[in-house]
Formats: C-alpha cells, sequence, structure tokens
C-alpha cells in the first residue's frame, strides 16, 4: 500500500492534499493503475470526497476536493470562471532570463476548435551541468513560476512547448534527450512540474483560502539555492 496522503487543510466542506506525481486522480479505463488519489483518499477519510479541478497523472502538488456535491459544485464554477488563483513550478529545457506572457491558443481535446489560452511565466533560477546534450557542449535548465490565466488541456506543457522550452520528465510535448539525462543522472523519473500556491474563496463561509507546497527532492536537488528557508512559494 502506498503511504497515506498529505492532507494541508481540512474543513467540513472541502479539504487540501498533497497529489504525489504518477498517481491518477481516479480510475481510468485508458490505465491499467491500480492505485487512484480518489481511493486513496476516501479510504483514509471513511467517507466521500469528489474532485473540484484537475490534476495530470504526472504533475504534483495542492488539489481541493469537495466533501459533499453542493461544495464541489460551487467549487468547480469556481474553477471554471477562471475565479481561482493557481501557480505552479516547473523546470524546463534552456535557459530563460527574463519573464513573459504565452498567448498561444489551444484545440480542444479531441476537436479542432481553438479556445484561448494564457499563461504567464517568471524565471526563478538558471542552472547548467557540464554533460553535452543534443549538439550543445552544456545542459542548461531554468526554474519557472507559471501563472495560467485559462484552464485547458495540458496547457502548460503545450504552451512551453510552443516557446520551445519544454518540461523536463514530459514524455508528450517534451525532449527526449533531456528527459534522458535527467532519469540516467539524477534518477529523476516524474514530469517536472508542481502546483505550488492555490487561493480561493471557502464557498460556504466565504473565507479566503491561501495554500503553499513545496515540491519533493527532485527539484529541491536541482535548485537547493532557491528552496533554502522556503525561498520559493
Amino acid at each position: 500500500m502506498p503511504p497515506p496522503i498529505e492532507i494541508l487543510f481540512q474543513n467540513d466542506n472541502l479539504v487540501v492534499v498533497n497529489k504525489p506525481a504518477n498517481m491518477l486522480v481516479h480510475r481510468s479505463r485508458l490505465s491499467n493503475d491500480s492505485c487512484f488519489l480518489l481511493q486513496l483518499l476516501r479510504r483514509q477519510l471513511g467517507r466521500m470526497v469528489f474532485p473540484a479541478h484537475r490534476l495530470d497523472r504526472p504533475t504534483s502538488g495542492l488539489m481541493v476536493f469537495g466533501l459533499n456535491k453542493g461544495t464541489v459544485s460551487r467549487l468547480g464554477i469556481a474553477f471554471q470562471e477562471c475565479q481561482v488563483e493557481k501557480s505552479y513550478l516547473a523546470v524546463v529545457r534552456g535557459w530563460l532570463h527574463e519573464e513573459g506572457v504565452i498567448d498561444y491558443p489551444l484545440k480542444k481535446e479531441g476537436e479542432g476548435v481553438e479556445q484561448e489560452a494564457i499563461s504567464y511565466y517568471e524565471p526563478l533560477e538558471c542552472i547548467d551541468f557540464p554533460w553535452p546534450v543534443a549538439g550543445f557542449p552544456t545542459a542548461r535548465y531554468t526554474l519557472l513560476r507559471i501563472t495560467p490565466k485559462t484552464g485547458r488541456w495540458h496547457q502548460l506543457r503545450r504552451h512551453l512547448a510552443h516557446i520551445r522550452h519544454p518540461i523536463v520528465g514530459d514524455t508528450g510535448h517534451g525532449d527526449g534527450k533531456h528527459n534522458r539525462l535527467f532519469r540516467e543522472h539524477f534518477n529523476i523519473h516524474r514530469l517536472m512540474l508542481h502546483a505550488s500556491t492555490l487561493s480561493f474563496t471557502e464557498p460556504e463561509t466565504g473565507e479566503a483560502l491561501t495554500f503553499t507546497l513545496q515540491p519533493d527532492w527532485s527539484f529541491q536537488t536541482l535548485f537547493p539555492t532557491s528552496f533554502e528557508g522556503n525561498n520559493v512559494n
């Protein structure tokens, strides 16, 4: 059995948890996985819980569940209407030195219709390693804070690939040479994307809630200076 899910906040209406990387939120007919966040959390709390939003299987970090259908419905509307503020940390290929915005429409999953998609990014730290990769003498990476203003399917992964700075560990939109380097040199086998902050209004009480969650050892090993004393939040 996997370890218990880390619970960061719980009241009568909702619970906020730390979703592990490489874990599906709920059962899928497209996967043979036998372990799901929803199932584990229901068992751990001894009650029904309902996801208010989505995180991809490879993404780690903050996720909120409603403890009743009314709360999860109102939370779902808040996410859909962009009333929830959230940001992510990502490790991307190459160096980025200035903040910027990616305003690039994305097609809806399974359809040809383009939807508005906007992501803001801020470089936090750049590093390089003395290993040649993809024709370059060194391997360069940037730790980014990314703030999506819309919530499209695989938005951050597709947006960063679009500007040619794909997220390390992304097998669908990324660079296999850099993914392999991370596996071989660091034993890192995950997508380097982490949901790090979440702010929203508790739909039943009206309380303003803000949560911050540091990523796992893989981020902190690569960027120890940034995470000393919780400098990244």
